[in-house]
């Protein structure tokens, strides 16, 4: 790294001489612009409109414009602004680190001793630890006068200059001025679906996947030329969008959760239900085509016909007779008769009885007795 500034942080008459680095960077891939037709690199050129001459950068002056009159600033006069020239960081105050507004953080810069000893960054760093407090600090950097806070991280101070207020907008939304109500069931099914959710946040676990697959874009860019299929370098699935807006907020709620719960359940072999609520979380598609509410009236519906008529959808004999009847179509019927056959039969009775109405269920077309055709 390079150092971008030098200065010395004011801890009342402690003085702590340190270097200023950038303490992040842009992971992006660079690109430029180019004329479609020859690829010829586009560039931009500082044309002045008056002469229509173009510019060296050494001869272009800032200037402000107010009311019709332009005053030109040299930079000679900006330099001589007092706060420019200031290389002090000083603190004005220690506050509690939650009084902080994160929409305030703008960009955080590594500081490093600059002495021979580092015995005052210590002490000052030792200072914010027993204290448990963020120094807040003014600073000059780059023509701008600066808010910031000076906090600690893997034993180096660090910098994170700050919006001033008046650079932070006020949300005014006059949307969030009606009344809404909230059901307690909706409430407990969100805290439900947090629950489900929650974890301790690891950063390296997400990854800028519009990165990645640029990158997957361009070599195989590099590797095809213009004979490039994105279908095929991305697959089928890309450029689809989502499902659509999902209307009633406690089915989505329902869904998300099923298929949070699923995930884990999805090793169990216990009774039909925990089978059933695996092939949702397995099958996306289907779960997302319909209604949690319409899968389970229908569920019931079969169930319930299947009990009168004797038929082999029954809780207690639902993996022994479904298992013989897929057994008689199936090409292993060894592992059909144990439990991947209780999970494939649950599959196929939830499946059929999800496209067929509950009311054609109850008048005779008993989806239990039905099972998949192989692909």
């Amino acid at each position: 790294m390079r150092a971008i500034w030098k200065g010395a942080i004011a801890f009342g008459l402690v003085n702590v001489p340190v270097k200023v680095y950038s303490a992040t960077e842009d992971h992006d891939i660079s690109l430029h612009q180019v004329h479609n037709a020859d690829g010829g690199r586009i560039r931009y050129q500082r044309r002045c409109e008056v002469c229509s001459q173009v510019i060296d950068y050494s001869d272009i002056e800032k200037a402000y414009e107010e009311d019709g009159k332009t005053v030109v600033l040299s930079k000679d006069e900006l330099k001589a602004i007092p706060a420019e020239n200031s290389h002090e960081i000083e603190v004005v105050q220690f506050v509690p680190s939650e009084q902080l507004e994160p929409m305030m953080f703008e960009k955080s810069y590594y500081l490093e001793p600059d002495s021979k000893s580092p015995k005052a960054y210590v002490l000052l760093r030792r200072a914010l630890e027993d204290t448990d407090r963020v120094a807040i600090v003014q600073f000059a950097l780059r023509e701008k006068t600066r808010l910031g806070a000076l906090r600690i991280k893997d034993d180096v101070l660090v910098l994170q200059s700050l919006l001033w207020p008046d650079e932070v907008r006020e949300a005014n939304f006059p949307s969030l001025d009606v009344s809404i109500k909230i059901s307690p069931q909706e409430r407990d099914m969100s805290a439900a679906l947090v629950e489900s959710m929650a974890a301790d946040f690891d950063p390296e676990h997400f990854t800028d996947d519009y990165q990645v697959q640029l990158r997957q874009l361009i070599e195989a860019k590099l590797e095809q030329g213009d004979a490039l299929d994105t279908d095929e370098t991305f697959g089928v699935e890309a450029g689809e969008g989502g499902k659509g807006e999902v209307i009633d907020l406690m089915e989505a709620l329902k869904r998300s959760l099923d298929r949070k719960r699923g995930g884990g359940a999805g090793t169990a072999a216990g009774g039909s239900d925990d089978t059933a609520g695996s092939t949702e979380s397995e099958d996306d598609e289907e779960a997302a085509a319909k209604p949690a509410r319409k899968r389970a009236a229908a569920g019931k519906a079969t169930e319930s016909k299947s009990a009168e008529t004797k038929s082999t959808a029954g809780k207690t004999t639902a993996s022994k007779s479904t298992a013989s009847k897929s057994t008689a179509k199936s090409t292993d019927s060894k592992s059909a008769a144990k439990t991947g056959a209780t999970k494939s039969t649950a599959k196929s009775t939830a499946s059929k009885t999800a496209d067929k109405p509950a009311a054609k269920t109850a008048a005779g077309k008993a989806t239990s007795t039905r099972t998949r055709k192989p692909a």
